[in-house]
């Protein structure tokens, strides 16, 4: 079966059942080949059981799928053009970043000479020599995202990757991700980091309680959602009276910060101008806001943040 020649991953009515509990609910997406794609949802919504099923290592009770234009009833076909970080990167604490990546190299039968070149890659050509218990961590996920090219993939799944990170470490690895892309790996990514994935995301999958209620291009997702208008009076006392211009004006309103976040099309702001100065109020800022991702993952998922 090779359907999907454009597409890295493409999942059909998958599910996966344990007892009574559907981790997995007849979920259907697609990845283009070529891109990065998110893959979001709060704990417990299925991220990791479907990259378990996609990678092979366990078998979905209904429904099918393929990666890299393969069945993922036969993972043997195509898991040689797939490289993947599904937990925290396992590596031997007393041997240098090269020694470890030359030992998995040897276990997966890969040449030795890509190794050097894949630690200037991640960022770690320096530090090769050095113990991985040295590492910082934003270095040990780097080295663990190194293993994960050893076989020079097609299609990279990171499950997670900036999970405990600092912001440096965050940045780092976002940035190898954009790198890797550009070079045409195609990166299935797990994160709640909501704020990195609309940074290097252009594709995105979105999960609640095992089902999808989101594939497709970020951007779509985002336009699609109510712009939110800020409107700051130059004095406080005048909050108030404009929150009712507003509410008067038939607009849901909420006070945030000392500024009323109004839920209205971009195209109100002038009349919302007029009818403050009408009223004697001269505001200090007006701007038209599209919402993060997070705030819309937020609001699709239920999830408290």
């Amino acid at each position: 079966m090779n359907q999907g020649q454009d597409l890295a991953i493409s999942v059909s009515d998958l599910s996966k059942v344990y007892g009574e509990r559907a981790a997995l609910s007849h979920a259907t997406f697609s990845v283009p080949l070529g891109t990065v794609c998110g893959f979001v949802g709060p704990n417990g919504s299925g991220k990791t059981t479907t990259i378990r099923m996609l990678l092979g290592l366990i078998s979905p009770t209904d429904g099918t799928g393929t990666v890299l234009g393969h069945d993922i009833s036969q993972p043997e076909k195509y898991l040689p053009q797939v490289g993947a970080m599904i937990e925290g990167p396992a590596f031997y604490p007393a041997l240098s970043g090269r020694e470890n990546l030359r030992v998995l190299a040897s276990l997966g039968g890969f040449d030795q000479a890509i190794v050097d070149p894949l630690l200037e890659r991640v960022g770690l050509g320096d530090r090769g020599g050095s113990k991985f218990k040295t590492y910082s961590l934003g270095m040990k996920q780097r080295l663990g995202i190194a293993a994960a090219l050893l076989p020079n993939p097609k299609l990279l799944v990171l499950d997670e990757p900036t999970n405990g990170l600092d912001p440096n470490g965050i940045h780092e690895v976002r940035s190898l991700i954009k790198d890797l892309a550009a070079d045409g790996t195609s990166v299935f990514v797990s994160s709640h980091l909501l704020s990195e994935l609309q940074m290097i995301c252009e594709h995105l999958v979105m999960l609640r309680e095992g089902k999808v209620i989101f594939n497709g291009k970020t951007d779509d997702l985002l336009s699609a959602q109510q712009p939110v208008l800020i409107a700051k009076p130059e004095y406080a006392v005048d909050l108030n009276k404009l929150v009712d211009i507003v509410k008067k004006s038939g607009h849901a309103v909420t006070l945030e910060d000392g500024a009323a976040h109004i839920l209205s099309p971009a195209d109100w702001a002038a009349t919302l101008n007029r009818l403050a100065f009408e009223a004697g109020i001269t505001l200090s800022s007006l701007t038209s806001v599209l919402p993060t991702l997070e705030k819309t993952f937020f609001e699709m998922t239920g999830a408290g943040e």
